[in-house]
């Protein structure tokens, strides 16, 4: 037989009435007796009955996180960071993973409505305006994070991607690089980091701009590496990578050694992100950090703080990028300078 209400109310020695205010996280309940009272409910593996509540018209307490892509460790990362403080304000997540196809979107959020979730987060990648219409339309609670969308009127958390753009060219730029290969997939974000990017190249002396550019259909090690192949075996390659992900820039490293080459020594790489995988990997990786627990904290925060209904008018916070240097990027060799001034006579 499952708990109910009752039995958590009576082990944990306190009314009915403070168990349901503990659990809409509402009213005024000491830390003791909410500790005490979240203690009970875990050991009781009792649950509330979510469409019972809806149906009453109070929250579910549930919101639905859309993520494009988990095998991406930014994105797990940002869910995890998300899924942390929604624990801590008394909140669930249901996540839906949509592999960047707008259908996929369209059809998690159906199913999101049917679960009552008190609203929606939208990770970048979400390219289906029309939902997103929709969710306002229906006035849904909405935020979108890692990305800007200031044609919607919603909360956002976001980075100035368009800084870490011009960072990472400013890195290698400053080693004396100058034939610098994008790896990115299409995106919102990954324009603004290119525009940032280019930029940058305008503002260093007016280098010529050698930059080749690559748009993906997948976001992950095999494309990268793929891509940074035929970079590699073009008449002319690049001596440095700058990958809009992490996860590409390992791609980059793995195609820089199989033909036989030394990162740095022969091939600088920067990522994007500063994911967990970039202190793993061996050279560590030269990274734009994003402040993926802040921007989970962040945006969770402006959802609870929009159901709740505390505030009238939408919120939008940019976050800065850092530029961590580590061992994957190096100066360009005098011998290769001259060996492209050569090439380039």
């Amino acid at each position: 037989m499952k708990p109910t209400i009752y039995d958590v109310a009576k082990k944990a020695r306190v009314s009915i009435a403070t168990v349901s205010k503990v659990i809409n996280n509402t009213g005024r309940i000491s830390e003791k007796t909410k500790n005490k009272v979240w203690k009970v409910i875990g050991s009781l593996n009792y649950q509330q009955n979510v469409i019972a509540t809806a149906l009453t018209g109070k929250h579910t307490y549930t919101i639905g996180l859309l993520i494009p892509d988990l095998s991406n460790l930014f994105f797990a990362e940002l869910a995890r960071s998300i899924e942390d403080r929604g624990n801590e304000l008394g909140y669930n997540l249901v996540i839906c993973s949509t592999d960047y196809n707008p259908d996929k979107e369209a059809k998690y959020i159906e199913l999101l409505k049917r679960k009552n979730v008190d609203g929606f987060i939208l990770a970048s990648g979400f390219e289906n305006t029309l939902e997103v219409e929709k969710l306002i339309a229906e006035k849904y609670p909405v935020a979108i994070v890692a990305r800007d969308v200031p044609a919607f009127n919603v909360n956002a958390v976001c980075i100035d991607d368009f800084q870490g753009g011009y960072d990472a060219a400013s890195c290698l730029i400053e080693l004396g690089h100058q034939k610098i290969a994008i790896i990115a997939r299409d995106v919102w974000s990954n324009r603004e980091r290119i525009r940032g990017f280019r930029k940058a190249l305008e503002d260093h002396g007016g280098i010529r701009e050698y930059t080749f550019s690559q748009f993906t259909l997948e976001s992950n090690v095999p494309w990268g590496k793929k891509i940074a192949l035929d970079y590699l075996n073009s008449p002319d390659p690049p001596t440095a990578f700058f990958a809009c992900n992490d996860l590409l820039a390992i791609g980059a490293i793995e195609a820089i050694r199989e033909k036989k080459l030394r990162v740095p020594e022969d091939v600088s790489v920067v990522g994007f992100d500063n994911t967990v995988i970039a202190t793993i990997i061996d050279p560590q990786l030269t990274t734009i950090a994003q402040p993926i627990q802040n921007m989970g904290r962040e945006v969770m925060d402006l959802i609870v703080t929009e159901i709740k209904g505390e505030k009238q008018y939408k919120s939008r916070i940019v976050l800065n990028t850092k530029r961590i240097v580590r061992d994957s990027t190096a100066r360009l060799k005098k011998e290769r300078r001259i060996n492209k001034q050569k090439s380039n006579a």
